[in-house]
């Protein structure tokens, strides 16, 4: 039996990824706020990843905010607001950093490990046509470019390993319950997608950014 991480797993996503590793036969460990993990600390994330034992052929990182507690993406730039900015690039892009600085250690060297990060569509530079919700979108673009350079890092070392970023889709979540007008699909339905993308790319595509359909997202 092969083993999987899920980081984040007490989300709707990450739970749902979980459920679907488990469906493929795998054993799950699952790591969310409840064990400890707190992306705004990195001591109590650094304590929460040493705790774990690898290594892990399958890594799913699925945690972020779109917004600090009691507000909500910013439609201007007049609305931005330092702190809550702050906070946001803590989650969304510290907490990856984080999370990716222990990808060595919880990665076979010699394995053909597959990591697959959630960020979203909104964080590419290429797509972005509308404006506004600036905090989250800076954020989720530079966790792409933590991707990138974690992707080009693992490559030297664990030359059989896959890490990319991946787009879920807008999932019917607690963290989207907010936008009734926007088109979603289900979380299972989407933890089944990402990871038919994820089994099916390979270390030629590792630093790439796909979505739930295997396409290509423009950085």
């Amino acid at each position: 039996m092969t083993n999987a991480l899920v980081i984040g797993a007490s989300g709707g996503i990450g739970t749902a990824l979980a459920a679907a590793l488990e469906g493929q036969g795998r054993a799950v460990t699952r790591l969310s706020r409840a064990d400890g993990l707190d992306l705004r600390d990195p001591d109590a994330t650094g304590r929460a990843l040493d705790a774990l034992d690898g290594p892990f052929e399958r890594i799913l990182l699925a945690t972020g905010i779109l917004a600090p507690s009691g507000r909500s993406p910013e439609k201007s730039l007049a609305r931005i607001d330092a702190a809550a900015m702050a906070e946001v690039l803590a989650v969304n892009t510290i907490g990856t950093a984080l999370v990716l600085r222990a990808l060595p250690r919880l990665l076979a060297r010699d394995g053909a490990g597959k990591v697959g990060v959630l960020t979203a569509r909104v964080g590419s530079i290429g797509d972005n046509r509308l404006g506004g919700w600036h905090a989250y979108r800076a954020s989720k673009a530079a966790a792409n470019m933590l991707i990138r350079g974690a992707a080009i890092e693992l490559a030297r070392s664990h030359k059989g390993v896959t890490c990319v970023a991946l787009h879920p889709g807008t999932v019917a979540t607690d963290f989207t319950a907010g936008y009734p007008a926007h088109a979603k699909h289900g979380p299972e339905q989407a933890a089944r997608a990402l990871l038919d993308v994820l089994d099916g790319l390979g270390p030629d595509e590792s630093g790439g950014f796909f979505d739930y359909a295997g396409r290509p997202v423009p950085w």
